[in-house]
């Protein structure tokens, strides 16, 4: 039988810290701490809403993160 998978462990970051963070530079922070899928989108996006283990997602107005959540 096979193993029930495991998600990856979720990095230990506070997403306020991205917000008012240029985009460019939140996204290679975010790598950098370990986010293995990082989403930028303009604000009202329309988005599906699935948790992703792992993913960080910015909102971004004007080349800056005015909002930050996780999945």
């Amino acid at each position: 039988m096979a193993s029930i998978p495991t998600s990856p462990a979720q990095p230990d970051d506070s997403p306020g810290a991205y917000v008012g963070l240029a985009a460019e530079a939140a996204e290679r922070q975010a790598r950098a701490r370990g986010w293995t899928s990082v989403r930028a989108l303009p604000p009202g996006a329309i988005i599906t809403m699935e948790y992703q283990a792992g993913r960080i997602n910015f909102e971004v107005d004007d080349a800056v993160v005015t909002r930050c959540w996780v999945g």
